[in-house]
């Protein structure tokens, strides 16, 4: 039984192009501002990434795949919530100009 679970550990193969995904999503969540100091999933995808290379030196495929996989989904999502708050100061910003404008407009009448 332990040879079948091992030699199924072996044949998977190695996850190359999800690790190239995972660091590419990384690198693009800290192109738009995520850092790990101020997003906890920023942190999560970095250190599930730093586990994933180690199971990569390790040969452990599946688990590098999974790590990598989870590190990939947190640094979108840490992505995502960087231009979600953007995208909301941007209209409080414009919310603020639209009401100078109504008072501007309702005191030039």
């Amino acid at each position: 039984m332990a040879v079948l679970a091992l030699a199924g550990c072996a044949s998977d193969p190695a996850p190359n192009e999800q690790m190239r995904l995972t660091e590419q999503a990384i690198t693009q969540a800290k192109a738009v501002g995520a850092t790990a100091d101020d997003m906890p999933e920023m942190k999560l995808a970095e250190a599930k990434y730093d586990r994933a290379k180690g199971n990569m030196a390790d040969e452990s495929y599946r688990n590098a795949r999974m790590r990598a996989e989870q590190a990939e989904l947190d640094a979108r999502l840490a992505e995502a919530k960087v231009l979600t708050q953007k995208s909301e100061e941007q209209v409080n910003v414009l919310n603020t100009r639209i009401v100078r404008l109504r008072k501007q407009l309702g005191d030039a009448q």
